[in-house]
């Protein structure tokens, strides 16, 4: 049974307790697979968000109440996401959710979270081209990843063909279909643009890395735009290698491989191929290396820290702090209290909540490194999260503004909100 408690004291002169109260304890809820292909990738996340409820606690908890963690398996079934959101929201009654990787699996949950008003803080980089007024996306929308890897591409490795290789949902192919309305207004010719899909656990690459190989038969540059998810790439890097394709011949940038997925992998081949993240275990800061010390000494020596691990912390520490700024953990008050939190990062600079729900956040780009690290090449300053992209005639007249016009697609030439379907 919850308990109630008083947020503030009665004044001694015989004041009424003030009517707004707070259950204990603050039920945080937590839905990664921890099974099936995504594993791989969300496993760490629980471990996160539970290692942060453990901090908290430690510190005195929340309002006067315990966080208690509340963990489920979706198990990589994307329509059990949705019910095991349900699950969390409805029968634990959570006053909070941490959770998803893919685009898919959130898309599963988005209805079911804005029927029974639930809050999800959703830390993985997506596609963009969504904005719920029940969802704070703490990773990267595409003008934070997408966009900064290809112009490194085009700009400072002089790729002039590209490979956009991904798993066959959302977030691929919306992505891809940004880049490559994006690289056509670069110039680049479509006939140079390499599109493929694979489903999920996807294993046989042998034919998609030799098309890859054939695009630069005429000596163009050829790079690759990996969009590929969970465990089929580990299949993708090892046939690059077996082609003895090096990052020099064609260079790959990742967009959802980071130190956790290479900690499976053999990268004495992998050298100086790419990823474009917020985060990297690399930086060197003072905030990271505490991070870091405490991620191991809970998990081990041999755990590694991640991007999506970094947005939950971020995400984690603004929620705390608007619940107490806003003394309720119920949803719309939480809400309220999360616009301009501030928060800093791990990389150097501050992580700030936007009113569209998404953070300004640094771009960095790192080369993977012989020790399954990444070697930062390139970072940017804060930039802020566009949940709408230019790139595409029909985004681009769409703003999302949460705070003042209570709307998250605003048609800014009509002046009027737009209905966000939740499988758009």
């Amino acid at each position: 049974m919850r308990t109630t408690i008083a947020l503030a004291t009665a004044l001694t002169t015989g004041a009424a307790l003030p009517a707004l109260a707070q259950d204990c304890p603050i039920k945080v809820g937590i839905l990664h697979s921890l099974s099936g292909t995504m594993a791989i990738s969300e496993t760490t996340l629980k471990d996160t968000v539970e290692m942060l409820v453990d901090q908290q606690n430690e510190a005195g908890g929340l309002l006067g109440c315990e966080l208690e963690a509340v963990v489920v398996d979706p198990a990589s079934d994307w329509p059990l996401f949705a019910e095991k959101a349900r699950e969390l929201i409805s029968v634990h009654e959570v006053d909070v959710i941490f959770g998803n990787w893919t685009s898919v699996s959130r898309k599963s949950v988005l209805p079911v979270i804005e029927e029974l008003n639930g809050l999800l803080f959703y830390p993985v980089q997506y596609e963009g081209e969504e904005s719920s007024k029940n969802v704070f996306y703490t990773g990267a929308a595409p003008n934070q990843q997408a966009i900064p890897a290809t112009d490194y591409f085009l700009e400072e490795l002089g790729i002039e063909k590209f490979a956009l290789l991904g798993t066959d949902y959302v977030y691929p192919r919306t992505t891809n279909n940004i880049l490559e309305a994006y690289l056509k207004d670069k110039g680049i010719a479509e006939e140079d643009i390499f599109v493929n899909y694979t489903p999920f656990g996807h294993s046989d690459w042998s034919k998609i890395v030799a098309d890859v190989v054939a695009l630069g038969a005429d000596g163009k540059k050829v790079g690759v735009i990996s969009t590929i998810n969970g465990d089929a790439n580990i299949g993708f890097y090892k046939e690059l290698a077996a082609a003895g394709i090096s990052a020099e011949d064609i260079p790959v940038v990742a967009f959802s491989v980071g130190e956790e997925e290479l900690s499976g992998l053999d990268t004495s081949n992998l050298v100086g191929h790419l990823a474009a993240w917020n985060y990297f275990q690399s930086a060197e800061t003072e905030a990271n290396a505490g991070f870091i010390e405490t991620w191991k000494a809970r998990m081990g020596e041999n755990r590694v820290t991640n991007d999506p691990m970094e947005a939950h912390y971020i995400g984690f520490n603004m929620w705390v702090n608007a619940v107490e700024q806003a003394g309720t953990a119920e949803v719309d008050a939480v809400r309220t209290a999360m616009y301009g939190q501030e928060f800093a990062n791990l990389t150097g600079g501050t992580a700030v909540m936007l009113p569209n729900h998404h953070l300004a956040k640094p771009v960095l780009i790192g080369e993977i490194t012989a020790e399954g690290q990444f070697d930062i090449v390139s970072q940017t300053a804060e930039v802020p999260g566009d949940a709408w992209t230019d790139f595409l005639p029909e985004s681009a007249v769409l703003t999302s503004d949460w705070k003042d016009l209570g709307c998250g697609m605003y048609n800014t030439e009509t002046e009027t909100c737009v209905q966000m379907l939740s499988n758009y």
